[in-house]
Protein backbone atom coordinates (compact mmCIF):
# COMPACT_ATOMS: atom_id res chain seq x y z
CA UNK A 1 0.00 0.00 0.00
CA UNK A 2 1.30 3.42 -0.94
CA UNK A 3 -0.22 6.58 0.45
CA UNK A 4 0.27 10.08 -0.91
CA UNK A 5 -0.96 13.07 1.04
CA UNK A 6 -1.51 16.43 -0.61
CA UNK A 7 -3.31 19.72 -0.15
CA UNK A 8 -1.18 21.37 2.49
CA UNK A 9 -0.13 24.97 2.29
CA UNK A 10 -0.09 28.34 3.98
CA UNK A 11 -3.38 29.70 5.31
CA UNK A 12 -4.38 32.49 7.63
CA UNK A 13 -5.97 31.96 11.02
CA UNK A 14 -9.62 31.13 10.56
CA UNK A 15 -9.10 29.78 7.08
CA UNK A 16 -9.78 26.36 5.60
CA UNK A 17 -7.92 23.65 3.76
CA UNK A 18 -8.76 20.23 2.45
CA UNK A 19 -6.14 17.52 2.60
CA UNK A 20 -6.33 14.46 0.40
CA UNK A 21 -4.66 11.09 0.72
CA UNK A 22 -4.66 8.80 -2.27
CA UNK A 23 -4.00 5.11 -1.85
CA UNK A 24 -2.64 2.74 -4.42
CA UNK A 25 -3.81 -0.33 -2.54
CA UNK A 26 -6.51 -2.57 -3.90
CA UNK A 27 -7.86 -3.17 -0.40
CA UNK A 28 -8.47 0.49 0.44
CA UNK A 29 -12.20 0.00 0.93
CA UNK A 30 -11.57 -2.57 3.67
CA UNK A 31 -9.08 -0.50 5.65
CA UNK A 32 -9.63 2.08 8.35
CA UNK A 33 -7.73 5.29 7.72
CA UNK A 34 -6.35 7.96 9.97
CA UNK A 35 -4.76 11.39 9.94
CA UNK A 36 -1.98 12.31 12.31
CA UNK A 37 0.13 15.42 12.61
CA UNK A 38 3.54 16.35 13.92
CA UNK A 39 4.55 19.86 14.87
CA UNK A 40 8.22 20.83 15.17
CA UNK A 41 9.71 19.42 18.33
CA UNK A 42 6.61 17.47 19.22
CA UNK A 43 5.49 13.90 18.93
CA UNK A 44 3.18 12.74 16.19
CA UNK A 45 -0.38 12.98 17.42
CA UNK A 46 -3.75 11.62 16.39
CA UNK A 47 -6.07 13.97 14.51
CA UNK A 48 -8.92 11.96 13.02
CA UNK A 49 -9.82 8.50 11.76
CA UNK A 50 -12.55 6.80 9.79
CA UNK A 51 -13.69 3.20 9.51
CA UNK A 52 -13.45 1.29 6.24
CA UNK A 53 -17.06 1.97 5.28
CA UNK A 54 -16.98 5.56 6.47
CA UNK A 55 -19.74 4.84 8.92
CA UNK A 56 -17.79 5.86 12.00
CA UNK A 57 -15.38 8.70 12.57
CA UNK A 58 -13.10 9.64 15.45
CA UNK A 59 -11.52 12.98 16.35
CA UNK A 60 -9.02 14.41 18.73
CA UNK A 61 -10.63 16.85 21.13
CA UNK A 62 -8.45 19.64 19.78
CA UNK A 63 -10.01 19.43 16.31
CA UNK A 64 -13.53 18.26 17.08
CA UNK A 65 -16.08 20.55 15.45
CA UNK A 66 -13.49 22.10 13.14
CA UNK A 67 -12.14 19.15 11.15
CA UNK A 68 -14.07 16.52 9.20
CA UNK A 69 -12.68 13.27 7.88
CA UNK A 70 -14.33 11.56 4.95
CA UNK A 71 -13.50 9.01 2.31
CA UNK A 72 -14.40 8.07 -1.23
CA UNK A 73 -13.74 4.36 -1.67
CA UNK A 74 -14.40 4.58 -5.40
CA UNK A 75 -11.46 6.97 -5.66
CA UNK A 76 -9.28 5.25 -3.03
CA UNK A 77 -9.00 8.59 -1.27
CA UNK A 78 -9.49 9.88 2.24
CA UNK A 79 -9.95 13.56 2.99
CA UNK A 80 -9.47 15.88 5.91
CA UNK A 81 -11.50 19.05 5.73
CA UNK A 82 -10.03 21.61 8.09
CA UNK A 83 -11.76 24.83 9.00
CA UNK A 84 -11.36 27.58 11.60
CA UNK A 85 -7.67 26.88 11.49
CA UNK A 86 -5.44 28.08 14.30
CA UNK A 87 -1.69 28.63 14.47
CA UNK A 88 -1.44 25.58 16.74
CA UNK A 89 -2.71 23.45 13.84
CA UNK A 90 0.59 24.11 12.07
CA UNK A 91 2.24 20.73 11.47
CA UNK A 92 3.10 18.10 8.94
CA UNK A 93 -0.02 16.03 8.39
CA UNK A 94 0.25 12.32 7.67
CA UNK A 95 -2.32 9.85 6.50
CA UNK A 96 -2.07 6.25 7.57
CA UNK A 97 -3.74 2.91 6.98
CA UNK A 98 -4.84 1.03 10.07
CA UNK A 99 -4.00 -2.61 10.60
CA UNK A 100 -5.63 -3.34 13.96
CA UNK A 101 -6.15 -1.88 17.37
CA UNK A 102 -7.30 1.50 18.56
CA UNK A 103 -8.02 4.12 15.92
CA UNK A 104 -6.43 6.69 18.23
CA UNK A 105 -3.01 5.08 18.53
CA UNK A 106 -0.32 5.51 15.88
CA UNK A 107 0.89 1.99 16.64
CA UNK A 108 -2.33 0.66 15.10
CA UNK A 109 -1.31 1.92 11.65
CA UNK A 110 1.18 0.10 9.49
CA UNK A 111 1.32 2.18 6.32
CA UNK A 112 2.11 5.88 6.30
CA UNK A 113 2.20 8.56 3.67
CA UNK A 114 5.02 11.09 3.40
CA UNK A 115 3.10 13.98 4.89
CA UNK A 116 2.00 17.40 3.76
CA UNK A 117 2.85 20.63 5.54
CA UNK A 118 0.11 22.89 6.85
CA UNK A 119 1.15 26.32 8.08
CA UNK A 120 -1.37 28.61 9.75
CA UNK A 121 -0.25 32.20 10.08
CA UNK A 122 -1.51 34.45 12.85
Amino acid sequence: VQLQASGGGLVQTGGSLRLSCASSGRTFSSVGMGWFRQAPGKEREFVAAITSSGGNTFYADSVKGRFTISRDNAKNTVYLHMSSLKPEDTAVYYCAARSSGSFYQKGSYDYWGRGTLVTVSS
